[in-house]
């Protein structure tokens, strides 16, 4: 559930409006070159779990095959990475608040979202995991449904849309590159934002019921997933009103339903996409983000006080680092609200793609090592490597490429910039301290 909380949020219900008026009906091809890309980096990271459970996950892996640095810098950068994204969802938020209520401010939905979400976390992890797990169902149940009442307009052509909905809107109205391929291939990066959090399985690992055989499952069961929620919501909803309806810094779904004409059915997915960016701000924004800041106190990668738990099991200076700097998304709200989400999604996809990069580059590591019989070898293979590893790594450059392109996202790498010479001023700080054993991590008390 923390995966799929993770995963499914701002980048489908609020991202996709944006790369639909951008590139048409095209997008669903970049979803599914994006997903297929994905689907190998979790089986890269499948393999190395299987073969030990690292806590701190592939930070973890980071330290073992590539060196203390690297589980050092991948840790701060993962933070940094979740941190931003939360801002993203914080944003969104705002946006969706404003269909209701125009008047109120995006900054200003931020910042009561980000409060309530920084008290839950706080309370005790129990009520955090009941919060997520009612966020996530929402999520799941409402595509599902989604999907479904799109299928009944196209099959018995009932609702406002029914008159023009059909599959062939998925090629008419200036075909399926309407914009041409150059557009297309610039919506890589928002594509790839919406993907961000599926590696939370890593991250969880460590704590999951028999993760020998349930993290293959899970990660099996990736491209059904990433079918049904990411390429069958979104055939559907541009089958159903022509990707010439949609705009951006508006959900297609919230449109979509507006279009169909169901009472009151465009609220309800504006409350289902509210609760998706509260979910994913939640899960990955403030859970995930503490929790790395935990292991960089346990593990030496930052100061010891940051391992600290409350008596409830909360890791409450860490749950309160995150929520500050989080914080500097409400100021970029205020400052810059129509810019804010293409800024702050730019870096948080940035960093996802060094993450995903040294997760590959770990496990080709450890491949080598254990195909010389240094390593004993995991039961859970990742198919065709190291060659799948390097297309992949491909991939993430060309990415790389595009974000660098426009002026909007080219920020960025601006930032990575900077993130690269704080994390290298800090590691001159923290080197004595770090560990540089295989699988000295140090466990983590239950939180439960």
């Amino acid at each position: 559930m923390l995966a799929i909380g993770g995963t499914i949020g701002t980048g489908l219900f609020l991202g996709a409006g944006e790369n639909i008026a951008k590139a048409g009906p095209s997008l669903i091809l970049m979803y599914a070159v994006a997903g297929v890309a994905l689907f190998f980096v979790m089986r890269a990271l499948g393999e190395l779990l299987t073969y030990r459970t690292a806590e701190g996950g592939f930070a973890g892996y980071a330290r073992e095959f590539l060196g203390p640095f690297w589980g050092y810098a991948t840790t701060w950068t993962y933070w940094i990475i979740w941190v931003t994204t939360g801002m993203a969802e914080l944003t969104a938020a705002g946006t969706y608040i404003q269909t209701w209520w125009p008047g109120v401010e995006q900054w200003q939905t931020a910042l009561v979202a980000l409060v309530i979400l920084f008290v839950v976390n706080l309370i005790s992890v129990k009520l955090f995991g009941e919060l997520e797990f009612w966020f996530a169902m929402i999520k799941v149940a409402a595509i599902v449904m989604m999907i479904l009442v799109g299928i009944g307009v196209l099959a018995f052509g009932f609702g406002d849309a029914g008159e023009t909905a059909r599959v062939a809107n998925l090629w008419e109205h200036g075909g399926i590159f309407p914009e041409g391929y150059g557009a297309t291939i610039m919506t890589l990066q928002m594509v790839m934002f919406a993907y961000l959090g599926v590696e939370l399985v890593g991250v969880t690992a460590s704590e999951a019921k028999d993760p020998e055989r349930n993290i293959p499952r899970a990660i099996n069961a990736l491209p059904v997933r990433f079918a049904l929620f990411y390429l069958g919501s979104l055939v559907v909803i541009l089958a159903v009103v022509p990707w010439t309806a949609f705009k951006g810094g508006a959900s297609p779904f919230v449109l979509a339903f507006d279009r169909i004409g169901i009472s009151g059915g465009a609220d309800i997915v504006n409350f289902v996409v509210l609760t998706a960016a509260l979910s994913s701000c939640n899960a990955g924004g403030l859970y995930s983000t503490s929790r790395m800041l935990r292991t960089a106190g346990v593990n030496g990668d930052g100061p010891k006080v940051l391992a600290r738990l409350s008596g409830r099991g909360v890791p409450v200076l860490t749950v309160v680092i995150s929520a500050v700097v989080m914080g500097v998304g409400v100021v970029v709200n205020a400052v810059v609200p129509e810019k804010a989400f293409m800024y702050i999604t730019s870096v948080s996809t940035g960093g996802a793609l060094a993450v995903w990069t040294v997760i590959l580059v770990a496990h080709m590591v450890y491949r080598r090592k254990a195909d010389a019989g240094a390593l004993p070898k995991a039961p859970y293979r990742m198919p065709w490597a190291p060659y799948t590893n390097w297309v992949v790594l491909a991939f993430f450059v060309f990415v790389t490429v595009t974000i660098a392109w426009e002026a909007d996202t080219r920020i960025a790498l601006y930032v990575a910039a900077v993130w690269a010479g704080v994390v290298g001023l800090g590691w001159l700080f923290v080197r004595r301290g770090a560990r540089d054993v295989p699988g000295a991590e140090v466990a983590v008390e239950a939180e439960v």
